[in-house]
């Protein structure tokens, strides 16, 4: 089987005109997947992190987040017309490589048979396998990353959460725009790398002086490209606002900003996929980085509901 049903959505709200995300999510299929406006996706894996592990129970807790979220968006109007295809099943104890190649099998799937997949991370080892569908079309692709790292180390060990960008600018990526990288969190020679592949990077700085400006400046970087996929490594945001990640550092953004961020870079109509990942509820604190996960996807799905 390459999707298991784990989740039964329900609004947990008693008042019937409080429609919540969880009252208009419904089980999709391959078969049905086309007919939603967006399809959920987890990957319950975190086999790859160089850091502390919990990202594999990401998905699960995202979701219960997520259907007490109210559907409704002020400017945007309700969400509405959304599926879960489960999660994707495969071999959590193979090597990194085996399983960023067996989920991007079903991603490939996923991509031919719904308009807009949502991943659900899971740890950012599986970007690789959410992206490379993408390479294998005749086509520009471009990544907006938004992450506190920029995930580019050379998997001379094989890979891991901190290779997926050198692995697929090794398989074809075109463009990279990462968005609130944080100063003292990376290296020399991996900023250089990002450079010499054409690729672009705004800092935390950056976005905290004008958000709508700097994700402005990002989707123009990515000028040229027919498709965009959009990475959140939810330690993106500062620690305050997300403790409950593999490496939470202070200086981020903050949800405000990432939230806006979302919505308009996902109203792009080359936007076609979205994850979410590093999210690891066990090292959370009151649930704050699962709630802003969640939160993030209803502000992300805000902005394809523009488009659709």
């Amino acid at each position: 089987m390459m999707f298991e049903d784990t989740y039964d959505w329900h609004g947990p709200s008693s008042d019937p005109n409080d429609e919540q995300i969880g009252d208009i999510v419904s089980p999709a299929t391959l078969d049905t997947g086309d007919d939603f406006d967006a399809v959920l996706v987890g990957e319950p894996y975190d086999g790859a992190v160089i850091g502390r592990k919990g990202a594999r129970e990401g998905p699960e807790a995202i979701r219960t987040a997520l259907e007490a979220v109210k559907s409704h968006h002020f400017d945007a109007g309700p969400l509405s017309n959304l599926g879960d295809l489960g999660n994707v099943t495969f071999d959590a104890d193979a090597d990194v490589s085996v399983v960023q190649d067996a989920v991007t099998e079903a991603t490939r799937e996923v991509y031919t048979n719904a308009h807009f997949p949502v991943f659900l991370g899971g740890d950012n080892s599986l970007t690789v396998a959410n992206v490379r569908p993408l390479l294998d079309r005749d086509a520009s692709v471009g990544v907006v990353s938004f992450d506190a790292h920029l995930d580019c180390r050379e998997p001379t060990d094989g890979p891991s959460s901190g290779t997926p960008y050198h692995q697929l600018f090794d398989e074809g990526l075109d463009r990279l725009a990462v968005v609130g990288a944080r100063h003292f969190e990376t290296s020399t020679a991996y900023a250089e790398f990002i450079s010499e592949q054409g690729g672009v990077i705004f800092t935390a700085k950056e976005v905290g002086r004008d958000s709508d400006q700097t994700i402005d400046f990002a989707l123009d970087s990515l000028t040229g490209c027919d498709y965009i996929f959009v990475s959140l490594d939810i330690d993106v945001l500062d620690e305050t606002a997300a403790p409950g990640v593999s490496a939470p550092t202070p200086g981020g953004i903050t949800t405000r900003e990432l939230f806006s961020m979302l919505r308009r870079v996902a109203s792009d109509p080359r936007v076609v996929g979205f994850e979410v990942v590093e999210c690891a509820p066990p090292l959370d604190q009151d649930g704050r980085t699962v709630r802003a996960a969640a939160r993030a996807i209803a502000h992300a799905l805000s902005g394809v509901t523009e488009r659709v």
